[in-house]
C-alpha cells in the first residue's frame, strides 16, 4: 500500500485502515491516580501514524520508529511528573518553543486573536508546569539570514564546471530528509547548509539559553510545538553544538493538534501570561512572523537581499506569478528585458518531483527555489487544520491564512537581539562558531541503490 506522496513501487508506510495496531504509537491518558485537581478526565490516545510522514522514502527504521514512538504526550507528562516528586536531582527545567506557523491554528480554533492565543497556550502551558516558553521567531531570523548570506556567496561563485546553483531551502524537515534518503547526490549538494529554525532554536535553548541560567544542557528537557510530523523526526537527527555535550537540541515534539487536545480535556485554572525570551526577564511583548504567506518566507527575505547585494536593486513587494499550480509561483528580477534572477516556490511533493526532474536534466532555469513537503505551506502541516477523518479542515485553514497574513512582519536584519547574539553567543557574525552553530552538512541515502525505485 503507497501513501499518497510515495514515489515508489513499494512502501512500507502503513494507512489510517490498514493494521491500525501497528501504524501508530499509543500515548496513554493522564488519569486522576491521586484524585488531584488539574489532570485529565479524558484526554484522548494520541497517535502517530507513518502515514502522516511527508518524508517519503520507505521511511522510518525499526530503531526511529521507537524514537518517534517517545516523541508524545506520555514522555512530556513523564518529565512533568518527575518534576512533582521529592528527589530534585532528577527534576528537569522544561522549556517549549513554539513555531509561529502553530499560533493561528489556537487562534483560530478557540476564536482568539493571535496575541491573545499566544498569551492563553503560554498560561496553559506554564499551569502544566512549563518554566519558559519561547517564540521561535528568533531562530528563524538566524535561518534566514544565513541563507541569504549563502545564496550571495553561491551567486557569485557559480559557473558551469561547478554549479552551485539553483539553492534549495533546507528548513523543511520532511523535503530534506527526502532528498538525504532518496535523491542524494546530485540534489544534495543545491541544499542550503543553513540549518532549520527547530535545530537553531535547539542549540539557543541548550547552549546560550543554559549557560545564561547556569544550567547543564541535560538538565533542561526541551519541547517543540509545530505544525507537523515531520519535525517529530527532525529531532532525531539534530547535530548540536559541541559545546551542548551531546545533549539533544529537542527532546521532544509535540504537534498543534496534540496540544489542542490537552487543553480541551484540561480543567486546569489558567492565567495568560507573556511569552518568554531567551534575555532572562524580558518578555515578547508582540507576535511577529515573516514575510511568508503560509510559512517563514524564506523566498522573500532572499529574494530581496539577493537584488539589493548583487544588483543594487531595492525590491518593495515580492510579486508572485503562478504556473503550474497555485503551490509552484516564480519570481524574477528584470531590468532591460533582462531576468537578472529567477526564483520559485514548490510545494508539496508533486511539485518537488518536477523540480527535481527538471534538475538533473539540467534543464532548470531557477537560481532558488523555496522548497516545503506541504501543499499549501507550513500553515496546512499534518499536525493542525485536521478533520476527525484525517483530511484537511478548509473552512479553518481559511481562517488560519487569514490570522497569519495580519501578523505584522518583522524583517531578521532588524532584530537588535539577533545582533547581540551574533556578538554575545557567536563571537560574531563571520566567526567559526557561525559555521559549527548555524551551518550542517547532509548525508546521501542510507538505503542501497537497488531498493529503491523511483518512478518520476
Amino acid at each position: 500500500m503507497k501513501c499518497e506522496h510515495c514515489t515508489r513501487k513499494e512502501c512500507s508506510k502503513k494507512t489510517k485502515t490498514d493494521d491500525q495496531e501497528n501504524a501508530s504509537v499509543d500515548v496513554p491518558s493522564p488519569a486522576h491516580e491521586n484524585g488531584e485537581k488539574g489532570e485529565f478526565h479524558k484526554l484522548a490516545d494520541a497517535k502517530i501514524f507513518l502515514s502522516d510522514c511527508l518524508a517519503c522514502d520507505s521511511c522510518v527504521s525499526a530503531e526511529e520508529g521507537v524514537q518517534v514512538s517517545q516523541q508524545n504526550a506520555k514522555d512530556f507528562f513523564r518529565v512533568l511528573n518527575l518534576n512533582k516528586k521529592c528527589d530534585t536531582s532528577k527534576h528537569k527545567v522544561l522549556a517549549v518553543s513554539v513555531c509561529p506557523q502553530s499560533l493561528p491554528y489556537f487562534a483560530a480554533k478557540f476564536s482568539l486573536s493571535v496575541t491573545d492565543a499566544s498569551r492563553r497556550l503560554c498560561g496553559f502551558l506554564k499551569s502544566l508546569g512549563v518554566h519558559y516558553v519561547f517564540d521561535t521567531t528568533i531562530a528563524a531570523d538566524f535561518s534566514i539570514l544565513e541563507s541569504q548570506k549563502e545564496f550571495v556567496r553561491r551567486f557569485r561563485q557559480h559557473n558551469e564546471e561547478e554549479p552551485t546553483l539553483p539553492m534549495l531551502t533546507s528548513a523543511c524537515p520532511g523535503w530534506v530528509r527526502y532528498a538525504e534518503r532518496v535523491l542524494g547526490h546530485p540534489v544534495t549538494p543545491h541544499l542550503c547548509t543553513a540549518k532549520s529554525p527547530q535545530q537553531i532554536m535547539g542549540s539557543l535553548v541548550k547552549d546560550y539559553f543554559a549557560r545564561r541560567q547556569n544550567l547543564s544542557p541535560d538538565k533542561i528537557f526541551h519541547v517543540i510545538v509545530a505544525p507537523c510530523y515531520d519535525k517529530k523526526l527532525e529531532a532525531l537527527q539534530e547535530d548540536v553544538l559541541t559545546a551542548s555535550r551531546g545533549s539533544r537540541g529537542t527532546d521532544c515534539v509535540l504537534t498543534s493538534g496534540e496540544i489542542t487536545q490537552m487543553m480541551e480535556q484540561s480543567d486546569l485554572s489558567v492565567r495568560d501570561a507573556a511569552l518568554d525570551t531567551l534575555f532572562g526577564d524580558v518578555k515578547e511583548e508582540e507576535v511577529r512572523r515573516h514575510d511568508g504567506a503560509s510559512s517563514d518566507g524564506y523566498l522573500a527575505h532572499i529574494f530581496r537581499h539577493a537584488a539589493k547585494e548583487l544588483f543594487n536593486e531595492d525590491v518593495g513587494e515580492v510579486t508572485y506569478r503562478a504556473l503550474r499550480n497555485k503551490d509552484f509561483q516564480e519570481v524574477t528580477l528584470e531590468k532591460s528585458g533582462e531576468v537578472l534572477l529567477r526564483f520559485a516556490a514548490a510545494y508539496g511533493f508533486r511539485n518537488i518531483q518536477n523540480v527535481v526532474l527538471k534538475l538533473k536534466k539540467g534543464k532548470f532555469p531557477y537560481h532558488f527555489v523555496e522548497v516545503l513537503a506541504c501543499a499549501g505551506g507550513c500553515l496546512n502541516g499534518r499536525g493542525q487544520a485536521q478533520t476527525e477523518d484525517g483530511c484537511v479542515d478548509k473552512a479553518l485553514l481559511q481562517k488560519m491564512k487569514g490570522i497569519y497574513t495580519d501578523i505584522p512582519v518583522r524583517l531578521p536584519e532588524t532584530s537588535a537581539h539577533v545582533q547581540e547574539l551574533y556578538q554575545e553567543w557567536l563571537d560574531g557574525t563571520d566567526s567559526p562558531r557561525v559555521q559549527e552553530a548555524l551551518h550542517t552538512a547532509y548525508q546521501g541515502p542510507g538505503h542501497p541503490a537497488n531498493s529503491r525505485d523511483i518512478k518520476w
